[in-house]
C-alpha cells in the first residue's frame, strides 16, 4: 500500500499495489462527501455554544495527547484533515467531535504455543513473541475495527503457515531465518492497518516425547562411536610409542637395567604388604656362568701332581 498527501486539496491518500481501491482520509466535504446543510447547521451551533459558556467550554474543547500518543479526530462521523493530532494540546468541538487515543508504543505479544505439522510430517509445538507498534495511528483506526487484536490473530496463523513448509532440522538450527521469513510476512501483510512489525523471535520449540527420546538414543550412539575411535587412535599412537621405546632400550643394556631400577623403586613406594621383584634373566645367567668356573677349579684342585 502507497501513501500520498495530495497538494492541491491536503487529502491523505492511500492506494494499494495494484491500484486497484483507493482510500481518501481527511478533507473538506468536497473531497470526503459532503455533509449536508445539517452538518454545516450544527457545526455553527456548536460554535454558538462554545463562545456562550467561556470560559468553562475551554475545559470540554481542549484536549492534551502525550509524546508517545496521537489523537484522531471525527466529525459528525468524518476523519478531519490534518490527519492525527499530538503530541501536546488539540481542540475539539463539543456534541459533534469525538476522538480516539493510539497509543504509538512498542508492543509485545506472546504467541502461545502452536502444533504445527513439519514438511517432514512431524508434529511440534512452537510459541514466539512479536514486538509491533503503530506506525499510522490514522489509518489503524480507519481501516481496521481492531487493530491490535488483528495483528495477533495473524501473528498465529503465520507462525503455523511459515513452519509448515519447513523441515524439522531447518526449524531446530535456522530460527534466525525463519523469524524473519515471520517478520516479512507480518509486516507486509499489516501494513494496510497502520501496524510496522518490528521483530519476531522462536522463544521454544517442544517435541513429542518418543522423538525426544529417539534423538537422545541417537546423539548416545554417536557419542559412543567417537569414543571408540578416540581410544583406538590412543591405543595405536601408545604401542607405537612402546615399540620404539623397546627398541631403544634393546639397544642399551645399561638402559635396561635402570629401567629396571625404576620399576623396583615405584613398587615399593606403593606401600604394598607383599612385594614381588623379579629376578632378571641375564642375572641368572651371570650366576650360572659363575657357579660353573667355581666346579671347574675345585675339579682342577683334584688332580694329582704329575711331577
Amino acid at each position: 500500500m502507497t501513501q500520498r498527501i495530495n497538494p492541491q486539496t491536503n487529502v491523505l491518500e492511500l492506494q494499494n499495489v495494484n491500484g486497484d481501491r483507493k482510500v481518501i482520509i481527511g478533507g473538506d466535504d468536497a473531497d470526503t462527501g459532503d455533509s449536508g446543510i445539517c452538518g454545516t447547521i450544527l457545526t455553527g451551533l456548536s460554535w454558538v455554544l462554545v463562545f456562550c459558556t467561556l470560559p468553562f467550554s475551554l475545559f470540554v474543547c481542549f484536549k492534551v495527547v502525550q509524546e508517545y500518543e496521537r489523537a484522531v479526530i471525527f466529525r459528525l462521523g468524518r476523519l478531519m484533515s490534518g490527519g492525527a493530532k499530538g503530541p501536546g494540546i488539540f481542540f475539539i468541538l463539543p456534541c459533534i467531535d469525538n476522538y480516539a487515543r493510539v497509543d504509538l508504543r512498542t508492543r509485545t505479544y506472546d504467541v502461545p504455543p502452536q502444533e504445527v505439522l513439519t514438511k517432514d510430517s512431524v508434529t511440534v509445538s512452537v510459541d514466539a513473541v512479536v514486538y509491533y507498534r503503530v506506525s499510522n495511528a490514522t489509518v489503524s483506526v480507519a481501516n481496521v475495527a481492531n487493530a491490535h487484536h488483528s495483528t495477533r490473530l495473524l501473528a498465529q496463523t503465520t507462525l503455523r503457515n511459515v513452519l509448515g513448509t519447513r523441515p524439522l532440522h531447518e526449524i531446530l538450527s535456522d530460527r534466525e531465518a525463519i523469524s524473519n521469513t515471520m517478520q516479512n510476512s507480518l509486516d507486509e501483510a499489516t501494513d494496510s492497518w497502520g501496524i510496522k512489525v518490528e521483530r519476531v523471535e522462536i522463544k521454544d520449540v517442544r517435541l513429542p516425547v518418543q522423538l525426544q527420546r529417539a534423538m537422545a538414543a541417537e546423539a548416545e550412539a554417536a557419542r559412543e562411536a567417537r569414543a571408540k575411535v578416540i581410544a583406538a587412535e590412543g591405543e595405536q599412537k601408545a604401542s607405537r610409542a612402546l615399540r620404539e621405546a623397546s627398541e631403544v632400550i634393546g639397544d642399551s643394556p645399561a638402559a635396561l637395567q635402570l629401567r629396571y631400577l625404576q620399576t623396583l623403586n615405584t613398587i615399593s613406594a606403593e606401600k604394598n604388604s607383599t612385594i614381588v621383584f623379579p629376578l632378571p634373566i641375564d642375572m641368572l645367567t651371570y650366576f650360572m656362568k659363575a657357579k660353573e668356573v667355581i666346579r671347574g677349579n675345585s675339579l682342577f684342585d683334584k688332580i694329582p701332581n704329575l711331577q
